[in-house]
């Protein structure tokens, strides 16, 4: 193909008609086309030279140039794309390193070998900017619903056209037993894009949680226009979900907007979604109110919470508790998934029980250890004695409250308890120096005699040793994954050790062994200020 022909302006129009097919600019297509010609150029010239080409974008005149560029001496490689200043001054007056001679070349024509890689590199920047440009369309469209058509199925995986290119819903991602065939319409929630060398991928999804969501925000106005806000959701897709929402217009029922006129609403969106049965719940800033409200239908007597472990203990009447729990365990999981916390679900008779062992033990505790009878103990623990420490510790007056206790029995008891602690803890020291504990981690303040013991069984038998623990591995935690949460135990977790009480007594170490400034410990002034200020204005 001679490049010289008379009808130069071919290359526009096929460049254009190229663009227009593939929704590109038609000048990355003319770009694609010099780089082409530019490589033919060489491959006549030869492949050391620096051979540039520029297509007229009105005439479609194609022009060959090369490219000179002047060098340091000491950086001369290539001799036919580079030259000296010495060589330089041949061709230019006053040469400097950077500058560059632009001579034009006479036009090649293009064999059939040549034609044909010029071809290759025009479909690959084409599939290149096909490709950014379905990018940038999707990119920002991650998080949001979309139509589109089934274009095939391949081993479980739905491929869907959706408009600007294809997109795939995974099996996993697919409701229940779902299937479809080709030209199907399909309504999806694009859950990812992702540039990757073969291109843009699109992922979508029919079981995230946000999908749902979405779903809601076009079904109901009031979500759309923010008056009511969908602030948690949990699904089981195809069989079961729970959305929360919470309303800022107090004259606005959220439950009942979401619902709609004869739940027209909501039954929308079940339709969507297979006929996955939602229920739609009151979001409570009150966990525990909150939880109440989760679990329905099931009815719930009591609620426990323990923040720091982020788990509940919900007590239901005994003829509830198959329905707070669910058909393998569905109702309670998807409570859990929407409030974030793991849930124990005992009953009445279960938690009375598991009481009464607590109050034997306890008793037994103070019957063994202060030499007292049972009666006694039990009356301890009536008034919410738990340790030998509450009671050799707490102010003699909180024990005359007890029926039957004068002030010499009170300090009797408490002489007792004093006792019974300072045997236990020489036999923790003795245990502690046994197992090879050292004086820097027995001295170290904040830890007791029964810590150190336990310290020193998990092999932490020195001040460095300590320095080097996580706090989570003294005051325990939960560990999430895929989903499931786990408890992690602290070695010191059995002292009712905080993850911040951890903390403090790990940097302290640190600090003790110079590994920290304590300097870099100290809150900046006006991060201090700043909280100082919120603090007063609530």
């Amino acid at each position: 193909m001679a490049i010289t022909s008379a009808n130069q302006l071919e290359l526009l129009q096929t460049a254009e008609a190229v663009a227009r097919e593939k929704m590109i600019d038609p000048g990355l297509v003319v770009e694609a086309m010099e780089e082409s010609l530019a490589r033919a150029a060489k491959s006549r010239y030869g492949a050391e030279m620096d051979i540039r080409v520029h297509i007229d974008r009105k005439t479609g005149r194609a022009t060959f140039t090369r490219v000179r560029t002047v060098v340091e001496d000491e950086l001369l490689e290539n001799y036919q794309a580079e030259f000296t200043v010495e060589q330089a001054k041949q061709y230019m007056e006053n040469p400097e390193v950077g500058q560059q001679l632009i001579e034009e070349v006479p036009p090649v024509e293009m064999g059939r070998i040549a034609a044909q890689s010029a071809k290759q590199v025009i479909l690959q920047k084409v599939r290149e900017a096909e490709r950014d440009r379905q990018y940038e369309e999707f990119k920002d469209r991650a998080g949001t619903i979309i139509n589109g058509l089934v274009k095939r199925e391949e081993y479980g995986n739905v491929i869907v056209d959706v408009g600007a290119g294809e997109a795939i819903l995974r099996r996993n991602e697919k409701i229940g037993r779902e299937s479809y065939r080709p030209n199907d319409r399909i309504r999806v929630y694009i859950k990812d894009v992702r540039r990757e060398q073969r291109g843009p991928q699109i992922f979508l999804s029919r079981t995230a949680p946000e999908f749902m969501a979405e779903l809601f925000k076009m079904e109901v106005p009031e979500i759309y226009d923010g008056i009511i806000e969908i602030k948690a959701v949990a699904r089981d897709p195809g069989s079961r979900a729970k959305i929360a929402v919470i309303s800022y217009d107090g004259s606005i029922d959220p439950v009942g907007a979401c619902v709609g006129m004869r739940g027209s609403r909501v039954q929308a969106v079940v339709n969507e979604l297979q006929g996955e049965k939602i229920d739609i719940i009151p979001w409570n800033e009150d966990q525990p109110t909150f939880l109440v409200n989760a679990l329905q239908p099931a009815e719930v007597s009591k609620v426990v919470l323990d923040e720091e472990a982020g788990k509940i203990e919900v007590v239901v009447p005994e003829e509830q508790l198959s329905l707070a729990i669910g058909r393998r365990g569905q109702n309670v999981r998807l409570a859990s998934q929407l409030t974030g916390l793991d849930i124990d679900i005992m009953t009445e008779e279960q938690e009375s029980a598991r009481r009464q062992a607590e109050f034997e033990l306890r008793t037994k505790l103070f019957v063994d250890n202060l030499d007292l009878d049972e009666f006694f103990a039990q009356l301890l623990v009536s008034e919410g004695f738990t340790s030998l420490e509450e009671v050799a510790y707490v102010e003699v007056d909180e024990l005359l409250v007890i029926d039957g206790v004068d002030e010499d029995t009170a300090n009797e008891l408490q002489a007792r308890a004093r006792d019974v602690l300072e045997a236990q803890n020489k036999a923790a020291l003795e245990s502690a120096r046994a197992l090879g504990v050292e004086d820097s981690l027995i001295e170290f303040e904040g830890l007791t005699p029964q810590m150190i013991e336990a310290l020193a069984k998990d092999d932490v038998k020195t001040l460095e040793d300590f320095a080097t623990c996580a706090d989570w591995e003294l005051a325990g935690g939960w560990t999430t994954v895929d989903g499931e949460r786990s408890k992690d135990d602290g070695v010191l977790e059995p002292f009712d050790v905080t993850l911040e009480e951890a903390q403090d007594l790990i940097m302290t170490a640190r600090v003790m062994l110079g590994w920290v400034d304590p300097a870099d410990l100290e809150p900046d002034e006006d991060v201090a200020e700043d909280a100082e200020a919120e603090e007063a204005e609530v």
